[in-house]
């Protein structure tokens, strides 16, 4: 299976490395070899770096980035805590700038914090509630750019029942935040509120006492109006995020990392990989001893990753080992499809995605229970689900592969594509993305279709105009031709078989109206903002953003 050959990368994941990942004169092919060399000094080297050649798994960017490197620091995903005096905020600010710079991400639960306009302790003054810190962190995150190579991003989270939560929900409007993602944490009693047609109590955190009565209809649709207006804030299903907390007795989850798919407790950092289901083929199948020699290898080289890295903390340091999570997702789900003729919003599409997803959280259990009995069970294992040998309290996370989706050539995550054809900016240089599998699926009906097919492409993104069999059109549906039940349905069906959370957007079309607004859902309606990273057609879009 190993050879001395690998896959060539493409020019987009030539620049993109060049840009970002690759030392000071290191050439591309170098880059493997150290992170590699870096994580494995015996047998695990020559998998490790069999894999990532190719393009069959690769770990996250922080990994690429700084293995081998005097910065040292591997993870991506980091929470913090933040508590109720400004000793605990500003501290955790502190730490946020320090996690940035070496590459990683942050989440935070402002739930803690007292309301805006409760009394402030010992001063006498009036406290400014969550949002106003939300602002104060943003402002730091845009004054310390993320690894000295990309912007920093967080997350943060506010509990339903927090008296702010309308401020919260509506912060966005106002402008800024730019750097934060946000999510409305909501709790079991909320939604037996909403079930029985009862008013939902808002709680101040300083004391328990109720200071308000809403309509829950009301909250959510705040919320919906919002996250049509914006994409923010997404929701998160914390009592159900709990449910599934493979430690129990050791700690309860408040927040998660920039992009939801990772629960953590305060101080816990996770790093990340994702395998490519695309390159996992053989003879127009489904290469099942492939696909098992990567997931392993990509558990084996995500658990050595803990121990060689440096992290920013000691108490992330520590809390870290103890519990050992690492989070193998899958990237190139779309891509799978149309090479096995499956069109992304089919029943047999959803069968497929669960029965993989199963698969991988089967190998991944079985290789960290291997190394549980080799090198030994992660030290919190007493306080976790777990009665035998176990060298990760968790193994999967379906991470959003933003940027190594790219350097693999490869769909995204588990979303559909975005576009069949669009341009992104790297490095200063716009690069033309075109979906391969388009041409050569359409050459067949080239008597109906437009001379400059190509050019047609490249200016809508879509072929849904064009004279072409259904089960064409089915095969190549863009997000935004999608039903959103159809991608809860798509994450719902992963989310089954990840210990963490899925990284997933419900992708609502720009005439969407607020009434179509797991663990968590983010919605996001084309062209809600300014800023949109990708669009369909030639618009030129910038992929440090």
């Amino acid at each position: 299976m190993i050879h001395n050959e690998y896959m060539p990368l493409s020019v987009p994941a030539r620049l993109l490395l060049s840009e970002r990942y690759l030392l000071p004169g290191e050439p591309s092919g170098h880059l493997f070899c150290r992170v590699a060399e870096a994580l494995a000094h015996d047998s695990g080297r020559r998998d490790f770096r069999y894999v990532m050649e190719e393009l069959l798994f690769l770990p996250n960017s922080p990994t690429l980035m700084n293995a081998g490197v005097p910065n040292g620091q591997l993870s991506a995903c980091f929470v913090l805590p933040i508590r109720d005096s400004i000793d605990s905020i500003f501290t955790s600010l502190a730490h946020m700038a320090r996690i940035h710079q070496s590459g990683g991400g942050t989440g935070f639960s402002f739930s803690r914090i007292r309301p805006r306009g409760d009394l402030a302790d010992e001063t006498g003054g009036i406290a400014s509630g969550p949002v106003s810190f939300i602002r104060v962190f943003d402002a730091a995150t845009n004054a310390v750019r993320q690894g000295g190579k990309r912007r920093g991003a967080n997350m943060g989270v506010l509990a339903s029942s927090h008296p702010d939560i309308l401020e919260f929900i509506g912060c966005k409007k106002e402008g800024g935040l730019e750097n934060f993602n946000l999510s409305v944490g909501f709790d079991a009693e909320f939604f037996r509120s909403l079930a029985g047609g009862r008013h939902y109590a808002l709680k101040n955190p300083r004391n328990g006492e109720i200071t308000e009565e809403l309509e829950p209809k009301d909250l959510w649709n705040a919320v919906a109006a919002a996250s049509w207006a914006s994409g923010d804030p997404g929701i998160l299903f914390l009592d159900e995020i709990n449910s599934k907390n493979t430690l129990p007795g050791y700690d309860t989850f408040e927040a998660t990392n920039p992009c939801g798919e990772q629960p953590l407790f305060p101080y816990e950092s996770c790093n990340l990989g994702s395998v490519n289901l695309a390159r996992c083929l053989s003879k127009g199948d489904i290469d099942t001893d492939l696909l098992r020699y990567v997931v392993r290898t990509g558990v084996r080289l995500l658990d050595a990753v803990i121990d060689v890295n440096v992290f920013p903390l000691d108490a992330i340091r520590d809390r870290t080992r103890e519990t050992r999570k690492i989070g193998l997702g899958i990237m190139g789900l779309a891509d799978l499809f149309i090479s096995l003729g499956i069109p992304y919003e089919s029943p047999e599409a959803l069968r497929l995605a669960e029965r993989l997803m199963a698969f991988v959280q089967q190998e991944a259990r079985a290789m960290s229970a291997e190394l549980g009995e080799w090198k030994g069970s992660f030290p919190a294992v007493s306080q976790s689900i777990f009665s035998g040998e176990m060298r990760n309290a968790t193994v999967t996370t379906v991470a959003p592969t933003g940027s190594l989706h790219i350097i693999a050539g490869t769909s995204s995550g588990i979303e559909p594509l975005f576009a069949l054809a669009y341009r992104r900016t790297i490095g200063g240089s716009p690069v033309e993305f075109f979906h391969p599998a388009v041409c050569e699926a359409l050459q067949p009906h080239a008597a109906s279709l437009p001379a400059d097919l190509e050019g047609e492409i490249r200016r809508t993104g879509t072929i849904q105009h064009l004279s072409l069999p259904d089960d064409v059109k089915d095969l190549f549906r863009t997000a935004a031709e999608i039903s959103p039940a159809h991608h809860v349905r798509m994450q719902a069906a992963i989310q089954r078989h990840v210990d963490n959370a899925v990284s997933k957007t419900i992708n609502l079309p720009e005439s969407a109206s607020v009434e179509l607004a797991c663990k968590g859902i983010t919605v996001y309606r084309n062209n809600s903002k300014d800023s949109q990273v990708l669009r369909q057609g030639c618009d030129i879009c910038n992929i440090n953003r």
